[in-house]
């Protein structure tokens, strides 16, 4: 009886320390290696830091509305501006706009703020000028169109030109008869400040030549003028499309 204690204390005993072992390696096999890095799940990207450190707002810009370039936002030319026929009949008024890229410029939007239903207009014309003054596109005669629909209207020039980046004037010639404060176009407020640090050739507003009835092939920048600037005749409001 003793013997078979003995073997079955022994049997035991083995067995016990055969488990333990088994525990131990698993428990070796499965606890976390802390020399090891713990591995990361899937993380978020973090979003990209606004262009230029700011909010992330711009102004508005002329592909907003469907244009390409524009003398300023149209919502703040809110001015309406008048002269007699007397006054600026045949007198070429300029706008400079400069052109950051090379465009395909086809139409001269102006916006027409009044109508003198009874005017009685002839050789009005829209032109460009590049900044050797020389013409590079014109509308045909827009007395028509002075006529009818005080909005901001198109006005295609007779030839579309592709122009390269620079300095351009939007010229205007008026001819004919009409009511002063009838016949009237959207401008700035700006008056003779719109000039401020500037002079011939390089006026922002400016009229040039008078007994105009056609827009010459060219013309002679360093002779601008801000002499209807004083009285009160606006920069014109203009967009290229």
């Amino acid at each position: 009886m003793r013997t078979r204690t003995r073997t079955t204390a022994t049997a035991t005993t083995g067995l016990v320390t055969a488990l333990a072992a088994v525990f131990a390696l698993s428990g070796c096999s499965t606890a976390p290696d802390q020399n090891r890095p713990a591995t990361a799940g899937p993380t978020a990207s973090a979003p990209a830091a606004p262009q230029g450190g700011g909010s992330g707002f711009e102004g508005p810009r002329p592909q907003d509305q469907n244009l390409l370039a524009w003398t300023g936002d149209p919502n703040d030319a809110g001015h309406v501006t008048a002269q007699s026929s007397a006054g600026v009949g045949g007198r070429i008024t300029l706008v400079r706009i400069v052109l950051r890229e090379q465009i395909t410029w086809s139409n001269i939007w102006l916006g027409l703020a009044g109508l003198d239903p009874n005017a009685q207009l002839a050789n009005c014309y829209l032109g460009v000028y590049d900044a050797k003054g020389t013409l590079v596109g014109s509308t045909a005669d827009i007395s028509p169109q002075l006529m009818t629909d005080a909005i901001a209207k198109p006005l295609p020039l007779a030839k579309p030109f592709t122009a390269a980046p620079g300095t351009y004037f939007i010229a205007l010639l008026l001819n004919g008869n009409w009511a002063t404060n009838a016949l009237t176009l959207k401008a700035t407020g700006a008056g003779i400040s719109v000039n401020a640090g500037l002079t011939p050739p390089n006026l922002r507003y400016s009229s040039i030549l008078t007994g105009q009835s056609s827009l010459p092939a060219t013309v002679n920048l360093g002779e601008q003028s801000q002499a209807t600037i004083n009285t009160g005749w606006a920069s014109q409001w203009y967009a290229i499309s």
